[in-house]
């Protein structure tokens, strides 16, 4: 099957540049082949920006990095019209985000009007510039990152603008016998700025990604599954440690986002394990603790493991 082929070759790649990475990078594959954008939680230097730079060249995508900051205007994210004196008239100039793979590097840094500036990119594949509409280049893919332990300075992501990832990924600390493996690279000449000399091959093209996607379309996805997400979103809207449950836009998530994972599998059909599988990267950003439930230790990861408990896995 033509997405598990190239599923499969994109890892290969990728190994020559990453180390230990190997669950985050399977949600930001699932993300770009699904169409969705995701949102990377971790503390620098834990190989956020190698990633996204890494899968652009692995698709043969443009690639530009954002660094959000509090004074950063929407103008310099999408762009402005300039007047030349020469012509008298005015042209467009257009912003980092007319790019395919777009690292919007700390977005919590800036204020909400350049925060919302994404929103219309996100959802339509557009930008609108003095009243006029253009159209971004296909495929149009967000990686955002955030800092989980500093605060001081940000401006938190308000939940319109979390619902329009995909996902959430979480990014820890490497293990010491992944570390150790990295700083062996390093010492043998590994340098992450010159990714370069890596001399990563290109997997596929935009236009091969299109046909990836359409062959995800084709994914079977029974009765028994639908009630499965169905039931999961309504156990998350009952949930007693929560103020917030999970939206429409949770469920669709999770289902586009379990039929390209079968499809990344090799198989025809989405499985009760896919759904868990991607459960906990689509809710997180979409649900809201109570204050007890924060007090009492827990995350919106195990009140979505004690959902998935309660709920009955199809046979």
């Amino acid at each position: 099957m033509i997405v598990q082929e190239v599923t499969e070759r994109i890892r290969a790649e990728a190994g020559k540049v990453l180390v230990g990475q190997e669950e985050p990078f399977t949600f930001i594959l699932v993300a770009l082949l699904t169409g969705g954008h995701v949102l990377l939680e971790g503390v620098p230097g834990t190989a956020k920006t190698l990633m996204a730079k890494t899968l652009a060249q692995l698709v043969q995508a443009d690639f530009k990095r954002v660094q959000f900051t509090p004074d950063l205007m929407p103008s310099d994210v999408i762009g402005t019209q300039v007047y030349e004196m020469g012509s008298g008239q005015f042209r467009l100039r257009k912003g980092p985000i007319f790019t395919q793979v777009l690292l919007g590097d700390e977005i919590n840094r800036a204020p909400a009007k350049t925060q919302s500036a994404l929103l219309e990119a996100m959802e339509e594949h557009q930008v609108t510039i003095e009243g006029q509409r253009i159209a971004l280049p296909e495929p149009f893919f967000v990686l955002a990152t955030q800092n989980p332990v500093e605060y001081e300075g940000t401006y938190p992501l308000p939940e319109a603008q979390l619902d329009r990832f995909l996902f959430k990924v979480l990014i820890d600390y490497a293990p010491p016998e992944v570390e150790m493996e990295v700083l062996r690279r390093y010492n043998q000449g590994f340098d992450a700025h010159h990714l370069e000399q890596a001399r990563l091959q290109p997997v596929i093209t935009p236009q091969m990604l299109k046909e990836c996607r359409a062959a995800i379309r084709e994914i079977q996805v029974d009765d028994g599954i639908i009630k499965y997400i169905s039931d999961i979103v309504q156990e998350s809207r009952r949930s007693l440690d929560l103020v917030l449950g999970g939206s429409m836009r949770a469920s669709i998530a999770l289902l586009l986002a379990g039929k390209t994972f079968a499809a990344m599998q090799g198989r025809q059909y989405v499985s009760p394990d896919d759904i868990k599988f991607l459960v906990r990267p689509v809710y997180r950003h979409r649900i809201i603790l109570k204050p007890e439930a924060e007090i009492e230790g827990l995350t919106a990861d195990t009140v979505m493991g004690r959902i998935l408990a309660r709920v009955e896995v199809p046979r």
